[in-house]
């Protein structure tokens, strides 16, 4: 089912719990589709919790088979909105920063 190095590509597998964050799926939503055979997982353990990670492209289809299209679009949307938030967020801290020093450096060339 996988392409070949699927499993290794960055951004192409992620957990469960990230799933929940980004899809609004939860495990046993997970669970159900491997075991209709349309997801392919990997178990794992960190910190002695166990999670499954699943690809994100099987994941996707799989939510817009059950759920709908429109319910994969919606969360796809909001998960990059919450993102793009963030790095403007950042963005702004490091403006806010660097005007900070400039000010800083101008105070010490006016004296």
């Amino acid at each position: 089912m996988a392409e070949y190095g699927e499993w290794n590509r960055k951004g192409a597998t992620l957990s469960d719990v990230t799933a929940e964050k980004e899809y609004g799926v939860d495990r046993d939503f997970i669970i159900k589709g491997i075991r209709a055979g349309k997801l392919e997982y990997r178990e794992g353990v960190i910190y002695g919790n166990p999670y499954l990670r699943v690809l994100r492209s099987q994941l996707e289809q799989y939510i817009a088979e059950v759920l709908g299209k429109d319910h994969l679009l919606q969360k796809k949307g909001k998960t990059e909105l919450r993102r793009i938030n963030k790095e403007i967020a950042a963005l702004e801290k490091q403006l806010n920063e660097l005007k900070s020093r400039k000010a800083a450096i101008e105070d010490v060339k006016r004296k």
